[in-house]
């Protein structure tokens, strides 16, 4: 996320105000689109032009409008999206062309997709893979063959159904564009259509049952990860709730896979399964799966991706059969009264086995090295991940430590958002026993430098940075240690602040992410010491309190708690994210 949001909203409105004076109605038809037409292009908008008129639909009044109106009726929000895929000039019928496989669930969705995208890449077909959230770029959010779609692929296909929509929004629907996801759902199903893709592999953003990726009609095969409590909001309040919400991705006589769930979810999902009429199995563990000699290698490290590594097999074997065998019947699990049955624990092929072993899925479970300052990110943003990172950073961490030859020392690069409960994660932070804590908004840069993939309207900045002070202050109660006044963190209206506050010797809060990792890495990385890299100014005060920094033998940074967090890190840690 950057600073200056008012440039941003002056170029979409520019943008907007450009495709009202074109003579847009010459180049549509009135009634529905073919979504093979490839409609033209407005000449000399680039890459930044289309994310920047992208990131106008966050905070459009009439988007405010819809969530208010559909909140108390959430089926609403399914009718709503087949309007705007119309509108776009596809028809709902059109994606059962993308053989699509459909995730959900709270914690690894995201690395199963991962997962089962790379095996049946693997096998040479042609894949889709639509997720969210992004870290770097939007176009992350939709991948073709493992690599999210070039700049000037999105720009491209952005315009056709930025314009479609807008010509259409006048008469129809309220004047009302789509909200910034749903547009991107109907952005990636466009692009899976034109690009011909063998299969969709498509993760479901928030819930499942109403949910905007849930206007498919007859996904190929359905798979539930690991459930937990998050968007409560949304999704209600207990687990019982989140998973009726879930299990609403299933389809009749589709096949569904689930990770095993505690006894009260599970229960949900077998009356969801029976309810809609598909049949529901539950993956059995990794070390079930039967192999020649060695056991099965995963490119993502931690315990917890061993179930998701169980359902990604389950899930590409089924489309695999599907594929190869399309006459073949689906059978029912054995257990009729249950609802529910054990899936088997097949052999997998040395193509499954390999995909396993070269999956990769940035800013989770991901380890990078850049000199003596090792860098662990992972996303983990709900107590139940938050665990599963802490697991994984304690083994792993441990491991480098005892390599390194001298003292390390450990810092926390945290932040959260939303309604999630920072407290209780931080909780389960205090064992790793951090020398540094530092805090910072998600915010990649405090100037005026504008990357339009990481703006946010959704929120200010002053609530940023009021939540890295909460942080702050949780932090320093977790580990016992008094209130003490202080210097705060002054906040502009216009502009961050370059200055760095404290509170005390072991946390710190800084107005951005750049100015934090300048100053836990301390000279000693040699990307952020690149001269391209501005240099943001601190107190004295502030860098005598990084003696043990510079003198350290190791530096070890675990940054958690925000994708986007970790994806502003990434940003400045490797230039790949940023071309």
């Amino acid at each position: 996320m950057m600073v200056r949001f008012s440039r941003v909203l002056e170029r979409g409105s520019v943008f907007a105000a450009f495709l009202r004076q074109k003579d847009w109605s010459s180049k549509f038809t009135t009634v529905k689109y073919s979504s093979t037409k490839a409609e033209p292009r407005l000449h000399r908008m680039e890459y930044q032009d289309a994310v920047c008129t992208l990131n106008t639909l966050q905070t459009n009044a009439c988007a405010l409008e819809q969530v208010r109106r559909e909140r108390g009726h959430p089926q609403l929000q399914l009718q709503a999206m087949r309007g705007f895929l119309e509108r776009a000039g596809l028809v709902v019928e059109e994606l059962d062309h993308l053989n699509i496989i459909h995730v959900t669930g709270t914690k690894g969705k995201g690395s199963t997709c991962a997962f089962t995208e790379h095996i049946l890449r693997s096998y040479g077909f042609r894949t889709g893979f639509y997720s969210s959230p992004h870290l770097v770029q939007v176009r992350e959010r939709i991948r073709i063959n493992g690599k999210p779609i070039g700049k000037e692929l999105f720009t491209k296909y952005f315009w056709q159904v930025y314009g479609r929509l807008y010509e259409t929004k006048v008469d129809t629907h309220g004047g009302s564009m789509p909200a910034y996801f749903r547009f991107l759902t109907i952005l990636a199903f466009h692009v899976f259509l034109q690009e011909k893709v063998d299969l969709a592999v498509i993760e479901v953003g928030i819930g499942g049952a109403y949910d905007c990726t849930n206007i498919i009609r007859r996904p190929w095969v359905c798979g539930i990860a690991s459930l937990g409590i998050d968007h409560t909001s949304i999704l209600g309040d207990t687990i019982e709730k989140i998973a009726w919400q879930k299990g609403g991705i299933f389809k009749p006589g589709v096949p569904a896979f689930t990770v095993k769930q505690p006894d009260g979810p599970m229960m949900v999902l077998k009356e969801r399964a029976k309810e809609i009429g598909c049949p529901l199995w539950v993956c059995p563990e990794l070390e079930e799966y039967p192999a020649d000699s060695e056991p099965l290698r995963l490119g993502l490290a931690g315990h917890h991706q061993r179930s998701n590594a169980s359902l990604a097999l389950q899930l590409s074997h089924s489309w695999l059969q599907r594929r190869c065998l399309p006459d073949q019947s689906i059978p029912s699990p054995a257990d009729e009264s249950k609802g529910v049955s054990p899936a088997a624990g097949f052999q997998p092929s040395p193509i499954m086995a390999k995909g396993l072993e070269d999956t990769e899925w940035p800013g989770r479970t991901q380890t990078l090295k850049h000199g003596p300052v090792t860098y662990f990110l992972d996303g983990a943003h709900t107590t139940r991940s938050m665990l599963a990172c802490v697991s994984w950073f304690s083994e792993v961490a441990s491991q480098h430590e005892r390599t390194t030859g001298g003292p390390v020392v450990r810092v926390l690069l945290f932040n959260a958002t939303g309604e999630r409960d920072s407290a209780a994660m931080l909780k389960l932070l205090v064992p790793c026993h951090f020398d540094f804590a530092v805090f910072c908004p998600n915010i990649t840069e405090a100037i005026a430098s504008c990357n339009a993939d990481q703006q946010n309207f959704n929120v200010s900045v002053e609530n940023m940075l009021t939540r890295c002070l909460d942080n702050q202050r949780s932090w320093r109660l977790l580990n016992g240690q008094e209130e003490k006044p202080g210097a705060q963190l002054l906040i502009s209206r216009d502009a961050l602040p370059l200055v760095a506050a404290e509170r005390c010797s072991k946390t710190l809060v800084f107005p951005c992410i750049l100015s934090a990792l300048q100053w836990l890495s301390q000279g000693r990385d040699s990307v952020l010491a690149h001269p391209d890299k501005r240099v943001i100014p601190v107190k004295p005060s502030v860098t005598a309190k990084a003696a043990p920094l510079r003198d350290a033998a190791g530096i070890h940074v675990l940054v958690a708690g925000s994708l986007h967090l970790v994806g502003g890190v990434l940003k400045h840690l490797d230039p790949s994210f940023a071309s």
